[in-house]
């Protein structure tokens, strides 16, 4: 018998926040589109498309 302790981290510390956004609908219904499409969660794609996007963005 496995002897190691099984270890929980409290909600929230895993380097992730819980925030609030408002979006447009249209942007909505296009979100949830590409989430069905590609078998990925809501939350998911907007992760992926956030880092893309400030590992991508130009401030001028």
């Amino acid at each position: 018998m496995n002897s190691e302790p099984l270890i929980i981290k409290k909600r929230g510390e895993d380097g992730h926040r819980v925030i609030t956004v408002r979006i447009k609908e249209e942007t909505l219904a296009e979100l949830d589109r590409i989430a069905a499409e590609t078998n990925y969660s809501r939350n998911e794609l907007i992760n992926l498309i956030l880092s893309h996007g400030v590992k991508n963005i130009q401030v001028e």
